[in-house]
């Protein structure tokens, strides 16, 4: 036994490779569950007692002279990149690049963290709602003209569940299931039947926000807007135009002021330096009603914003349907941005 160990020892002396899989195996051969120390450790109990000490000596030896061994020869092959001698046919002939957000989901996770640090939490709803909660909670009764300004995808089979136009559906349901004070944002898709144009799309993106508590003033809705766009756009300059919503009194649009430094400016702000972002305006009372919160007890705001436009103005994109076309070579300028 004791000559079987030697010549075991002298063929771990002499082993060599810069082959990692050559180095595996040799590792699993001698050192495995079922290799060739375990078998003679158990062939240990079997050795007349007379001859264990030498044999167990001997195997010490053969055990540490493997563990050096093949400490050596992975430190070798990590020297020198552990490239493997053999070919493996179904390795890539390329390096494989890793993947990146999409530059809306890039958008989308900044406007949110920018709400999340003052204190908005993030709500999410149904894409398939109902006739309520999308349009007459939000002061749209039946036949109200201004449902017309949004083109929406109703259900044949039943003309009371529709593809949400608009985020505004997620604060409802909010409302219903929650008291005063509010401070959330809802993030999602939205759906609007839109095949009047060239570069229109059926599935846009939305962040709606949203602030319910006591003495709640339009000052304050100024402010958070322009945190928001400082944070965003480096830029705090803001103006609010006079607008409609049916489901804010008094709405407004909101403008942040984009400069006229270059030609590029001169274009998409028409020349006068101004871009429109977002509308807003303090949330209707009968909204609240409709929500069972008391509108004499409680005030808000509320505003919304199309991720596709904030992140065509961040990245100066000219077409919309760059977003969705999914062209790697488009998609991978935005690694690492924002």
């Amino acid at each position: 036994m004791i000559e079987r160990v030697k010549k075991y020892l002298e063929e771990v002396n002499s082993f060599s490779s810069t082959d990692a899989l050559t180095i595996e195996k040799f590792r699993v051969s001698y050192s495995g569950k079922k290799g060739i120390l375990a078998t003679l450790f158990a062939a240990f109990r079997e050795v007349p007692v007379e001859e264990k000490k030498a044999f167990g000596q001997e195997l010490n030896v053969l055990k540490n002279a493997v563990s050096e061994k093949i400490k050596e020869l992975q430190s070798q092959l990590k020297s020198t990149g552990g490239k493997s001698s053999i070919s493996d046919p179904t390795r890539t002939p390329f390096p494989i690049q890793t993947g990146n957000r999409h530059p809306l989901s890039v958008v989308k996770n900044r406007i949110i963290d920018i709400f999340t640090q003052i204190g908005f939490t993030i709500s999410e709803g149904p894409e398939i709602e109902d006739d309520w909660h999308n349009f007459t909670a939000l002061n749209l009764p039946e036949h109200h003209p201004a449902r017309d300004m949004q083109d929406t995808f109703f259900i044949q089979t039943d003309p009371d569940i529709l593809l949400r136009t608009h985020t505004s559906s997620v604060q409802v349901r909010y409302m219903e299931k929650n008291q005063p004070p509010i401070r959330t944002i809802s993030p999602g898709r939205v759906f609007r039947n839109e095949a009047i144009s060239s570069r229109a799309h059926c599935i846009f993106h939305q962040i709606e926000g949203l602030y319910i508590a006591k003495d709640v003033s339009f000052s304050d809705l100024k402010q958070t807007l322009r945190y928001f766009t400082e944070s965003l756009f480096g830029n705090s300059k803001i103006r609010l135009r006079p607008s409609y919503f049916p489901f804010t009194e008094p709405s407004a649009e909101v403008d942040i002021y984009w400069g006229l430094e270059t030609e590029v400016d001169y274009r998409i702000t028409k020349g006068t330096g101004w871009l429109e972002i977002m509308g807003c305006g303090m949330v209707d009372p009968n909204v609240l009603k409709n929500c069972g919160i008391d509108p004499d007890e409680y005030s808000g705001f509320a505003f919304g914003m199309g991720i596709e436009r904030i992140a065509m103005l961040i990245y100066q994109i000219s077409d919309i349907r760059l977003f969705f076309e999914n062209d790697v070579r488009f998609l991978k300028q935005f690694k690492g941005t924002l």
